[in-house]
């Protein structure tokens, strides 16, 4: 085996890893940099929130109803047998 291309092939992988690794590092620090703009631009120009409603659903207390419609199904199947 040749040396001499062992030798440039872990120059290539030294050089693409801190490549890689220079790149990564920049981009976490232009995202912190990014987010403390955002937060200092959110202190000038704040959003309206908005209250949100929500419709309260009706619960029927009416057991007896409730019962009428169990029993005429139960009967509704028992005619259909």
């Amino acid at each position: 085996m040749n040396n001499g291309m062992l030798e440039n092939g872990l120059i290539l992988l030294v050089m693409g890893m801190g490549f890689v690794l220079c790149f990564l590092t920049i981009l976490i620090f232009s995202m912190m940099v990014m987010s403390k703009i955002v937060l200092w631009l959110n202190k000038i120009f704040p959003e309206a929130v908005e209250d949100v409603k929500t419709a309260a659903k009706k619960v029927s207390s009416n057991v007896d109803e409730a019962i009428a419609v169990a029993i005429a199904a139960i009967m509704a199947r028992k005619a259909n047998k």
